[in-house]
């Protein structure tokens, strides 16, 4: 049964929220469609200790498990199924120093590694095993041995790893059983060279590889989060649709993650986030919850739900004109099914010269606005090269669908 991901960041949710702030929260966003949330469950840079003042693990070589710790998560974890959501526990935060994925030995990291594994495996989840990490060939052995290690025994949810930005360690884990999925993180930037490495980069090539595996951007740039190159201005909802449609539909489609700024730290009032300091001060969770961005998400889910997005892959031959060759944020993203009868286009910017060939016709060409959710009719295709012009300014999806 295809399962379309549409996940919510929410990494110090189940570690800060009472139990009637995470109910409505998910109840919430199963709401708004979502399918899955993504949460840390140890302490980590964003949050060192937690409401007791105590961590996950104490100690070292071998490191002494605290189950208090996870007692008081317990329920908020079992939360996330009950309310009809996907949880995505990342199991070892690995950035920096204070991370357990970055700091602890590979057999301490392994032990809490399969303590966690073994405490929240019965729930409907899929393994972060790592999360923000470098995993490339300097720690690629240590990840191997984690993960090979923990899931030798149990292999039935699925497992992935949550990269650092702009980080492509596929190759060091492709033939491993547990590497389930390709997660990986475009990061925070609108930069040229961060906007042409999603749309013709790793994310947009890789996927053809063997052996096949689902490629999801576990982590686009986040809705109010200011960007790493040297803009002042946070991203808007704008920018955030742009990175998760090209996210979509550079690969075979399988599903996005999205993030607010103000929803990951889980702040009750305004506050500088635990260890991001470079953030500055973000608002209360609760004032993202019905965000721009989030209504682009709620209009999201209810375009895939309404064709057949499992059949879609990555179709550029389609356009007769790439305008993202002259400058990365116009890039257009094209995808459709095998045999032609869907496609999906979507333009930032720039109308759309499409090629008929490849496409079964009769074919229905609709423009959906991504804001809004409101269709129009956008004409018929001719023989040759046909020219689609968006009703409106900003981004626009256009679908074609065979009668």
């Amino acid at each position: 049964k295809p399962f379309f991901w549409l996940a919510d960041t929410a990494w110090n949710g189940v570690l800060r929220a009472s139990e009637e702030d995470w109910d409505f929260y998910l109840k919430t966003r199963r709401e708004q469609g979502f399918t899955v949330v993504q949460f840390v469950c140890t302490h980590w840079r964003g949050l060192t200790k937690d409401a007791y003042g105590e961590t996950a693990c104490t100690g070292g070589q071998p490191i002494r498990i605290n189950p208090a710790f996870f007692q008081r998560l317990d329920r908020k974890v079992a939360m996330v199924n009950e309310s009809g959501l996907v949880g995505a526990p990342v199991v070892l935060w690995a950035l920096g120093e204070g991370d357990p994925g970055f700091s602890l030995t590979t057999e301490d990291a392994t032990l809490l590694a399969r303590y966690i594994v073994a405490r929240w495996g019965a729930h409907q989840v899929v393994w972060l095993l790592g999360g923000d990490g470098n995993f490339g060939p300097q720690v690629a052995d240590k990840w191997r041995h984690i993960g090979r290690t923990v899931f030798a025994e149990r292999h039935d949810r699925l497992v992935t790893l949550h990269p650092c930005g702009r980080h492509w360690p596929v190759d060091q884990y492709r033939e491993e059983f547990w590497y389930d999925l390709v997660g990986y993180q475009s990061s925070h930037s609108a930069g040229e060279d961060t906007m042409r490495w999603l749309c013709q980069g790793p994310p947009a090539v890789d996927w053809r590889r063997a052996p096949p595996r689902p490629f999801i951007n576990l982590e686009p740039n986040y809705e109010a989060h200011p960007p790493f190159d040297g803009r002042k201005q946070p991203f808007t909802d704008y920018e955030v649709r742009r990175a998760v449609y090209w996210s979509l539909l550079n690969a075979p489609t399988a599903g996005v993650t999205y993030g607010h700024n103000w929803i990951w730290p889980w702040h009750d009032a305004p506050a500088v986030p635990e260890g991001h300091g470079g953030l500055g001060v973000v608002g209360p969770w609760r004032e993202a919850i019905q965000s721009p961005g989030t209504q682009s998400m709620v209009v999201l889910r209810r375009f895939f739900s309404g064709i057949e997005w499992w059949r879609l892959r990555p179709a550029q031959e389609l356009l007769a004109e790439q305008p993202g060759e002259r400058e990365a944020k116009r890039f257009i993203m094209a995808a459709a099914s095998e045999k032609g009868e869907l496609a999906v286009v979507y333009t930032p910017i720039d109308p759309v010269l499409l090629r008929a060939e490849g496409l079964r016709r009769p074919i229905a060409a609709i423009w959906f606005d991504p804001r809004k959710g409101q269709t129009s009719r956008a004409g018929e295709i001719a023989q040759g090269v046909t020219r689609f012009e968006p009703p409106g300014e900003g981004d626009w999806i256009l679908c074609l669908r065979a009668k």
